[in-house]
């Protein structure tokens, strides 16, 4: 998952307002053949995907297909992108399963629960874009996002070898069904393992070749065939059995006032997660190259697809990375390759029953364990490890959180980590002493690898950070312990502002007792680069502007001590 900045698309062919199916603006008949091919391909990665993805939100495997059907839908008519495919997803259904699990008492209850929290997380995202928060999804740092996903993925292991071994599913916390897991690795199944390590390497071989092959398709077939062949079942290798293919007819879940409520924290926490990987799916992947895409649209999309799932009593639906990366790579030019790969869903669940009657449940175990492979980033952690060793950290804490606690705690707590870390940056950020590059009209930060000018009298600090509560007193400290240390009696100080891009009422208030401070002590107090209208407006909105001055706010630092430094004809300050 990757930041940005949520700002809409700049496309002037992009219109003003909302209509549907924005996508297909501009679409021209010879992109149908680039759009079969790309929807073929999205068919075939997806199906086993979904279906695979369902055991994860303890539904039958039919249902992923159709929340795959409902995502697509609602996001190729509400959405934004035309590569970003939606549906159901292996980030969020182990941390909304896990959350209904303990609110359900019975299988159809889940069910109920499941598909209002679909369309709660849903409204959720539709108000997000529709008020333009695209911000939020920032909460998550990259270290957090990492752990968080380190974590996911240990639990889709843990949930998958059972199957994948042949044993029966233990029950108990994350770490619990581990240990016994492993007590029972003595009644394993060879052939079911067989089944579910067979799948997993013709993906991991079909990726390493070409991601547009459909490497799980080809391991589910070739699974699929063996357990016909050689009559598996008999040697106890367990399959879906009788699949319905039956589409489901809309209906509002029935549940009480009060679970609505008891679903809210948990919606929260699952809408944050698909506002991350949303966000970092279209940016990933935008409609326009070098131009940034309308975030808080998809958000509409994607909220669409879940609330649309949940009136078919489905579960919650997200942004897959995956497989956009595949829409895009395989040509893709709109959401018609969604609506391609929808036809074909509806065909295999009108033939289900047979078609789907064999397929081992260790192959779409398999499937699973690729996905956790896939998510869980070596690579990234061992970057944060070598460069940042305090936020690596962050990645331990959030991945042990989300597999020792209830998932849904986990991850409420590693959303809290990643918001106090950012907080504590902003905490640590401290007054630079500015000095002029030689030779020129540049000041810039003083550094034990670069020489600089002082001019005598005047000091010159930054403060690159916005000024708020949480750093007011801080800056306050230092700008007087600044003064104090200087080698000789300051006549002027000016502060460089260009990091100051926010002042809140109470950092205002420890900046104008600083310049109050100066006046008293016959400092001049000036602010040079201050480039950021809301701060600007902050100056007038405090009154700081009634003990600054108007003519103490300058363009550049040399600007300021040209008109301020002592010798200059200074007006007394007021």
């Amino acid at each position: 998952m990757t930041k940005g900045s949520g700002t809409p698309e700049k496309d002037a062919r992009r219109p003003r307002h909302w209509p549907l199916f924005v996508s297909l603006a501009s679409y021209r008949p010879a992109d149908i053949s680039s759009d079969l091919v790309a929807g073929l391909t999205l068919a075939a990665i997806a199906i086993p995907e979904q279906m695979a993805t369902a055991r994860l939100a303890n539904f039958p495997p039919q249902a992923g297909l159709i929340v795959l059907i409902a995502g697509a839908l609602a996001f190729a008519a509400f959405g934004g992108s035309r590569f970003l495919s939606c549906g159901a997803d292996s980030t969020i259904a182990p941390i909304f399963a896990g959350g209904l699990v303990a609110l359900a008492s019975g299988s159809a209850h889940y069910v109920a629960l499941a598909a209002a929290l679909a369309m709660f997380v849903g409204l959720i995202l539709v108000a997000s874009g529709l008020f333009r928060l695209g911000w939020i999804a920032d909460l998550l740092s990259v270290p957090v996002t990492t752990g968080f996903l380190a974590g996911i993925a240990i639990h889709i292991v843990i949930s998958q070898l059972p199957g994948v071994l042949g044993l029966p599913v233990p029950e108990g916390p994350t770490v619990e069904r581990l240990v016994a897991i492993f007590g029972e690795l003595g009644h394993l199944n060879p052939f079911t393992l067989a089944i579910g390590a067979g799948v997993l390497a013709v993906m991991l071989v079909c990726v390493r070749v070409d991601p547009r092959i459909p490497g799980a398709l080809i391991g589910l077939v070739a699974a699929t065939g063996a357990v016909v062949l050689f009559a598996l079942e008999r040697r106890g290798v367990a399959v879906l059995g009788e699949v319905t293919g039956a589409l489901p007819v809309p209906s509002f879940p029935s549940i009480s006032g009060a679970e609505w409520a008891a679903l809210i924290p948990l919606a929260l926490i699952v809408a944050v997660a698909v506002m991350v990987q949303t966000a970092a799916t279209t940016r990933a992947f935008p409609s326009v190259p070098d131009e940034a895409p309308d975030v808080n649209r998809d958000f509409v999309g994607v909220g669409a697809g879940s609330i649309l799932a949940g009136l078919i009593g489905g579960f919650a639906v997200d942004a897959s990375p995956p497989r956009t990366a595949i829409v895009a790579e395989s040509g893709g030019r709109s959401q018609v390759t969604g609506l391609v790969a929808v036809a074909i869903t509806i065909a295999l669940l009108a033939a289900g029953g047979a078609l789907l009657r064999h397929v081992p449940q260790a192959a779409l175990g398999g499937v699973l364990l690729f996905v956790a492979l896939h998510i869980f980033r070596v690579a990234e952690m061992a970057r944060v490890l070598r460069q940042s060793p305090a936020e690596f950290t962050l990645i331990v804490a959030t991945a042990v959180m989300i597999v020792a606690l209830p998932i849904a705690q986990g991850v409420g707590i590693a959303i809290a980590l990643s918001v106090l870390h950012g907080l504590w940056t902003t905490t640590r950020a401290r007054l630079v002493v500015f000095e002029r590059v030689p030779g020129t009209t540049i000041w810039w930060p003083n550094s034990p690898h670069m020489s600089g000018e002082r001019e005598p009298g005047v000091i010159v600090a930054g403060f690159q950070a916005p000024l708020s509560f949480l750093n007011a007193d801080q800056f306050r400290g230092e700008a007087r312990d600044v003064l104090r240390d200087a080698p000789q009696k300051v006549k002027l100080f000016v502060l460089e502002a260009t990091g100051i891009v926010e002042i809140d009422y109470t950092a205002a208030q420890a900046l104008r007792g600083l310049i109050v401070e100066c006046h008293e002590q016959g400092i001049v107090f000036a602010i040079a680069r201050l480039e950021s209208v809301r701060a600007e407006e902050a100056l007038t909105r405090f009154h700081i502007h009634e003990v600054l001055q108007p003519d103490r706010m300058f363009r550049s630092v040399e600007e300021a001590i040209r008109a301020l430094a002592p010798g200059a004809d200074v007006p007394a300050a007021g």
